[in-house]
C-alpha cells in the first residue's frame, strides 16, 4: 500500500467512524490557498473540520505526533477559509484529529479521536 492510499484508506475509515457516532460528512479533501482539511462534519449544531493522520508503525512517531506545529497554524486558517466560503459565519465549530494506526491488510490497530485537538481559533 502506498502513503497515498494508506492516507485514502484511513481517511475513509475516519468517515465511517464519525458517520457511527452521528457525525453527517460535509466535505472531504477541502483545499484553499491556506492550506486542506481532510474531513468537514455536522455533530449537534457543530461544525468540525478533522484532520486525519494514518501510520503503519511507530517508525516515524506516533499519528499524534504528525499533526505538529506549522499543520496546527496552517488548520485554523482553513477552517477559517472554509468558513468564509461558505454561508456560515456565526456557526460553532472546533479542530479534532483521528490518529489511525494500521496494520496488515489493512487494519485498523487502533484509532483515537481527540476532540478539539487543535487550538487557535481566529477572532
Amino acid at each position: 500500500m502506498t502513503r497515498l492510499s494508506l492516507g485514502a484508506w484511513g481517511e475513509a475509515v475516519a468517515r465511517e467512524h464519525l458517520a457511527s457516532h452521528g457525525f453527517l460528512i460535509q466535505a472531504s479533501n477541502w483545499r484553499c490557498s491556506k492550506g486542506e482539511v481532510d474531513l468537514v462534519a455536522e455533530t449537534d449544531g457543530m461544525l468540525v473540520f478533522v484532520e486525519v493522520k494514518t501510520r503503519r508503525s511507530g517508525t516515524f512517531g506516533t499519528p499524534e505526533e504528525a499533526v505538529g506545529t506549522r499543520k496546527a497554524r496552517r488548520l485554523p486558517l482553513a477552517a477559517t477559509a472554509y468558513l468564509e466560503a461558505h454561508p456560515l459565519a456565526d456557526v460553532d465549530w472546533r479542530i479534532d484529529v483521528i490518529a489511525i494506526t494500521a496494520g496488515r491488510g489493512p487494519r485498523v490497530l487502533k484509532l483515537e479521536h481527540y476532540a478539539d485537538a487543535v487550538e487557535g481559533r481566529l477572532p
